[in-house]
């Protein structure tokens, strides 16, 4: 709710950030003694050194992206998996907080180790390359859903981790793979460069969703034919089918299964969909995505089998 007409600077700014302020900021409008009055009779929080909540309740998330960013210190911003989630990219770990801040300072280690029970913990990131193109307008700061997914896969625990978020940003159009190339084009020494570059690749050849991103590399370490991805068909009864891979040629079809497709009535879909398909000429196979990734072999080799089974010559 925007603050009354009548509203002093105090307020525009409690409103601007979600009631969190600094010391500094309150006490320029405030005096100190107003401040620590605040404070003591309760009607305000201390959140950690130099951090005030203007109210008495526990912190939202709004609020406590605001302390996140301005306990850190000046130039920070929200990034990686945070500032995707503020981007609307849906599915990523809401906690810790992450905040990347210019390589040239510090940040303030120990506000951000006294923190309260209802404020996660808040990963400090540097960065010498934070160019304006790569910051979004947004309250509290942050940066873009291109820088921020980037980041956020050369900070993950694995590669499979920071796949799936590449993945996840673009299959719900949250962002462009040519948005993160352009940010890779400026990052030479970015963590998993070449692995975020590669995937962007993959995922720029429809294959959006991470299993489709393991097929992919298991077509070409495998030295199988590259194969279509998310190739739109109609089926006899003129509805519109997207499958998975398809060798056009040999016409040869790989579905590739999530958990969802246990679903008795997404199970039933299926079963009509691969009876429709294979009625028209066209060989399946069909793989649970867990089973690409730990025995790619195993897919592989049944896949070989079927291609050659089809016509295809592996001539080299």
């Amino acid at each position: 709710m925007l603050p009354a007409d009548d509203a002093d600077a105090l307020d525009w700014l409690a409103f601007e950030q979600a009631s969190v302020l600094t010391t500094a900021q309150a006490s320029r409008l405030l005096s100190e003694g107003m401040v620590r009055g605040r404070i003591r009779s309760g009607r305000w929080r201390s959140i950690c050194r130099g951090i005030l909540l203007a109210g008495n309740g526990r912190l939202t998330r709004d609020q406590q992206l605001w302390v996140a960013v301005l306990a850190t210190g000046p130039g920070a911003v929200l990034g990686g998996v945070t500032a995707a989630t503020e981007a609307g990219v849906r599915g990523l770990r809401r906690e810790p907080l992450h905040v990347l801040v210019p390589a040239s300072r510090r940040a303030a280690r120990t506000s951000l180790r006294r923190l309260p029970i209802d404020m996660p913990a808040v990963l400090v990131h540097r960065t010498s390359v934070l160019p304006e193109t790569h910051l979004q307008l947004a309250r509290p700061p942050r940066t873009t859903t291109a820088r921020a997914l980037a980041d956020a896969a050369g900070w993950a625990a694995g590669v499979d981790e920071a796949q799936a978020l590449l993945a996840a940003g673009c299959q719900q159009r949250r962002v462009l793979p040519e948005e993160l190339d352009a940010v890779l084009d400026v990052l030479p020494r970015a963590p998993r460069r070449r692995l975020i570059r590669q995937t962007v690749g993959d995922i720029a050849g429809s294959a959006q969703a991470l299993s489709e991103i393991d097929f992919v590399r298991l077509c070409r370490r495998y030295r199988l034919p590259p194969p279509d991805l998310q190739k739109h068909r109609v089926d006899a009864a003129g509805r519109s089918r997207w499958l998975d891979a398809y060798w056009q040629e040999w016409r040869v079809q790989v579905e590739i299964d999530g958990a969802h497709h246990m679903d008795v009535r997404q199970w039933a879909a299926d079963m009509r969909r691969q009876n429709d398909l294979w009625t028209s000429g066209d060989r399946i196979l069909r793989f649970p995505a867990w089973l690409v990734r730990a025995r790619p072999e195993e897919v592989a080799d049944t896949v070989r089998r079927a291609l050659v089974a089809a016509g295809w010559r592996n001539d080299k």
